[in-house]
């Protein structure tokens, strides 16, 4: 039976993780007290997959409860269990409390800038258990709903994969489990008929496979990721996420990107794309 614990700090997406897993097919169960968890999931009525859902505002809160409701969950042999926590920046776990002029659960009558440091600070040793962590820091709710279908789909015990690009200007996205950086290549930008364009039009893409490098960069990881593919299903890992990098995001990692995804689908493979960069371009 899957069984998916869903925590992670107040304003990270915990709540709509949870919609999204009820959507397909979890019974969604949210901030029941720890003590009673035990005894709902050995029941045998349960005959669903379970996501439930964790944070410090359940009544009887503790890291240390929390970390041991999971231990004792993993012994049940008939669930299967993941532990997913959602993360943002503080930064931005600021912002959304500063947008919704909410008070902070862990600090109602002091800023929320006390509240988020509080949080993260209880937090930490379970991110650190996590089996999946996704940082929602520069998702919207659609975009962490595809994540969401793509690790948890019905039945889905298969590798998923996730393809993406991103700019180098704006750092490495987080919780990606591969980067390759691909700005060695000829880069499409200073070519003026090139530079509006984007590595999902086949001139772009036809400019950047034409460098000699091309070629075997891409054979590389192609070949490195089909030898894992096979490895990390064994060990049980649920999903792969794949990221391309480039100067601006908008040419190179997105051809590379492009080009890896369909390969790996027409071997048959489940696979999703974002290009960080493209967000809102047609």
């Amino acid at each position: 039976m899957p069984l998916v614990l869903v925590t992670g700090p107040s304003g990270a997406g915990r709540s709509s993780a949870i919609n999204v897993l009820e959507d397909l097919g979890f019974e969604a169960i949210d901030n029941l007290p720890l003590r009673l968890l035990p005894r709902l999931v050995i029941s045998e009525e349960i005959k669903s997959p379970i996501a439930l859902g964790l944070d410090s505002r359940n009544r009887d809160f503790s890291t240390e409860a929390l970390l041991d409701l999971i231990a004792v969950l993993e012994g049940y042999q008939h669930a299967q269990l993941t532990v997913l926590y959602l993360d943002a920046r503080p930064e931005v776990l600021l912002r959304r409390y500063s947008e919704t002029r909410r008070r902070h659960p862990l600090a109602p009558a002091e800023t929320p800038e006390i509240g988020v440091k509080r949080e993260l600070d209880l937090m930490r040793p379970i991110r650190e258990r996590a089996d999946l962590l996704l940082d929602t820091s520069d998702l919207n709710v659609h975009q962490l709903k595809a994540e969401i279908e793509h690790w948890f789909a019905p039945g889905g015990r298969s590798l998923a994969l996730s393809v993406q690009s991103f700019s180098y200007k704006r750092g490495i996205p987080h919780s990606v489990d591969m980067v390759f950086d691909c700005r060695f290549l000829t880069n499409p930008y200073w070519q003026e008929k090139l530079r509006s364009l984007n590595g999902r039009d086949s001139a772009v893409q036809a400019h950047v496979m034409n460098d000699p490098r091309y070629g075997e960069f891409f054979d590389r990881v192609l070949g490195l990721t089909r030898m894992l593919l096979p490895a990390y299903r064994e060990e049980g890992k649920s999903h792969l996420s794949i990221a391309f990098g480039c100067t601006g995001g908008q040419h190179r990692s997105v051809t590379l990107a492009e080009t890896l995804a369909k390969a790996l689908a027409e071997d048959g493979q489940q696979v999703s794309i974002r290009h960080r960069e493209l967000q809102g371009q047609q």
